[in-house]
């Protein structure tokens, strides 16, 4: 059998809709060495294939970080299917807060050299070195206490729709650079207590023993990240200290935890929290845009974005024009408008 997607995006979708059948939106990771990523792949693939199961999962020689839409009555069976490998035996699972069915409409599967780029070479630090994993109500507990620093390890276009009340959110663009900046920030409180977050908690686990590998004595991380914390504050009848939206890396690009719309339009500053991809596939920008601003500026970030998408764009060549060609192309908008009014103020 074939052991990736040869369909167009267009046609998978379509199919998607046209289900009749629920779907369950989870995710997981599990940090574990694996001998051969490639031979784990193939074989996870054929097992999830067969099941009808969609989702982004990338593999690593240190283990496996998924999130997943599976078919509800094909639940049991895919659970069932965790117990032929050791890596995922008994792996934690958490489930989506808010959930549509709609979160993915293919199954891609990629080995990767790392779960999480932290941009450093192996061996740097010992990355089995946790800090102490706190339940979503011990976290609760302890959040907002004197002489306690909580931390936000996600980028900043996460942390601008949503975050824990008094949290540290670094304006970084990628996790690589929120190490450095977290390190810096917190240089002279190594004696404090940190408790640090993330979405489903697999980038704490490598920023705790970071922190720990750079003299921090007192590390905690949210175990199973926003997503655990939202579902025990729900059971436990509390109120969330995690307020707005939380991001979520698949179709829906957030769930929201308590209502709250904390960020704003890009473009226009009203009250928003939809992110969206600018409709110019050269650029692919992820900003925020509200639905008055999506009909004004036909899905697009800028003027020349608007322009490139009717084929007016550099020289009338849109190839020209490809993501990445400007380094303003690889951050978020909200990052690219900051540096921008730096630069205007010097």
């Amino acid at each position: 059998m074939q052991l990736h997607n040869r369909i167009n995006k267009e046609e998978l979708k379509q199919r998607l809709m046209e289900e009749t059948f629920s779907r369950k939106t989870i995710s997981f990771y599990k940090y574990h060495y694996l001998d051969n990523p490639q031979e784990f792949r193939d074989s996870i693939y054929r097992d999830w294939f067969a099941l009808n199961c969609f989702g982004r999962i990338y593999i690593a020689r240190e283990g496996i970080n998924a999130q997943m839409s599976v078919p509800e009555h094909y639940f049991d069976a895919f659970l069932s299917t965790l117990g032929n490998y050791g890596i995922l035996n008994d792996i934690p699972i958490k489930y989506a807060v808010e959930d549509n069915g709609k979160s993915f409409h293919k199954l891609a599967i990629k080995v990767r050299p790392k779960l999480v780029a932290d941009g450093l070479d192996d061996g740097a630090y010992d990355v089995t070195n946790v800090g102490n994993h706190l339940s979503g109500l011990e976290f609760h507990e302890l959040a907002g206490k004197e002489d306690t620093l909580i931390v936000d390890m996600r980028n900043f276009y996460e942390s601008e729709i949503g975050r824990f009340e008094g949290a540290i959110c670094p304006q970084a663009d990628t996790f690589r650079e929120e190490l450095e900046i977290v390190t810096g920030m917190l240089e002279d409180k190594k004696d404090k207590k940190i408790l640090l977050y993330c979405t489903g908690g697999i980038r704490c686990e490598k920023a705790s023993a970071y922190l720990k590998h750079q003299g921090f004595s007192d590390v905690n991380q949210l175990h199973g990240g926003v997503l655990e914390y939202a579902r025990q504050i729900k059971v436990a009848n509390l109120e969330s200290k995690f307020i707005g939206k939380n991001f979520v890396f698949d179709e829906r690009l957030g769930e929201s935890i308590n209502g709250q719309i904390i960020s704003r339009c890009h473009q226009c500053g009203q009250p928003c929290d939809t992110h969206t991809n600018c409709a110019n596939n050269s650029c692919h920008l992820l900003f925020i845009q509200c639905p008055e601003c999506a009909k004004k500026h036909n899905g697009c970030c800028t003027p020349e974005c608007i322009e490139e998408l009717h084929g007016m764009g550099i020289n009338g060549n849109s190839k020209a024009f490809q993501f990445g060609n400007r380094k303003r192309y690889r951050k978020s908008l909200a990052l690219v408008n900051e540096e921008q009014k730096a630069q205007s103020t010097k």
